[in-house]
């Protein structure tokens, strides 16, 4: 006698379920949607196995057909040789295979103007909606797209009027800072980042917030504007090691300055944390493994990507929270130490 499966042709599909199963075709592609919540009522539980016997694979392009959807989200990053972008990247990509999706890249280099060019090239591919980590300061691009009536979401940085899925990057930074001035330090370098990226300026104000709440005045030499690049870190590293009065720490408001901070500190010949301690942002991996492991803040990329796509979801009708923001946390490591000097006036507490 023929298995059920043999039985079938090649290709089973909803309807051959469905008269299997003794049930409506429509009641099979509720149960078998991936998107819907998974019964477990009697009813479902054959359907699946019914489902299973005759080799049922979901057409996911038939199915997009029906709905006038690709079920493609589209990500603009800066680039992914950034290993912060890669991870976002990964993140909304594992997002989207838990609920049918697919995502698609495409890099801008960070150049002004070039996330125009990436978005016309994603939405000739026909995505459903974007993703965009690009913002900037009174970047017109997000309203562009509002008038177009094309879906998005931005990630990591917002522009404070956007559906945005970000860290909480002031409260990031007062912790970073705290925990410096904790150790005792009281003359603290940052390495700032670009000021155009909200992300940047959430962390410096952070920095801000901490020295303030002990009395310390913010001393503008020791804020260093830099890009998100290792050679920027190594750069702005050696500028506030050249100040008359330089720093006993120093905080990279991300991991790659944070790295070419300490391999400038080693040209140096300071030493790490005895001579200047020093904190990043982001808990990319390397860090971790480095020769002094690098005390950071953890951004957790798997809820803000998970985020991003329910805002995505929600579109014109979300009437929440329009800003969604998760919280970093502090992983201190063999990077930050006491102060050395615990008895300058400066690092009195």
């Amino acid at each position: 006698m023929k298995s059920r499966k043999s039985s079938q042709s090649s290709r089973a599909t909803l309807h051959s379920v469905a008269a299997v199963a003794g049930v409506s075709k429509s009641t099979v592609s509720r149960v078998l949607d991936e998107r819907l919540p998974q019964s477990d009522n009697e009813t479902a539980r054959r359907v699946r196995k019914i489902a299973a016997d005759l080799g049922y694979v979901r057409d996911i392009s038939a199915a997009s057909l029906r709905r006038g959807k690709t079920m493609t989200v589209g990500v603009i990053v800066p680039r992914l040789t950034d290993t912060v972008m890669a991870m976002l990247y990964e993140a909304i990509a594992k997002a989207c295979a838990r609920i049918g999706r697919v995502a698609l890249v495409a890099t801008t280099d960070d150049r002004e103007g070039a996330d125009v060019v990436a978005v016309e090239s994603l939405l000739q591919r026909g995505v459903d909606g974007l993703i965009l980590a690009t913002a900037r300061d009174n970047d017109p691009l997000p309203t562009l797209l509002a008038k177009r009536g094309v879906p998005y979401v931005l990630a990591l940085r917002t522009d404070g009027r956007s559906l945005s899925s970000v860290g909480d990057d002031q409260l990031g930074g007062y912790l970073a800072t705290r925990h410096l001035l904790d150790l005792g330090h009281r003359r603290i370098g940052i390495i700032a980042g670009p000021s155009y990226a909200s992300s940047s300026r959430g962390r410096v104000a952070g920095y801000c917030q901490a020295l303030e709440e002990i009395g310390l005045a913010v001393d503008q030499c020791l804020i260093i504007e830099s890009t998100f690049g290792i050679d920027s870190g190594a750069e702005a590293a050696a500028k506030l090691m050249a100040l008359p009065r330089r720093p006993t720490a120093i905080f990279a408001v991300n991991d790659n300055t944070a790295i070419g901070a300490l391999s400038m500190l080693a040209n140096m010949n300071f030493a790490v944390p005895g001579d200047v301690s020093v904190i990043g942002y982001n808990d990319i991996p390397i860090v971790s493994r480095l020769q002094v492991p690098l005390t950071t803040m953890r951004v957790p990329f798997d809820q803000i990507a998970a985020a991003a796509l329910d805002l995505l979801a929600d579109g014109a009708d979300h009437d929440g929270d329009r800003i969604r923001i998760t919280a970093p946390t502090l992983i201190p490591r063999k990077s930050t130490g006491p102060c050395a000097d615990m008895s300058s006036p400066e690092t009195a507490a």
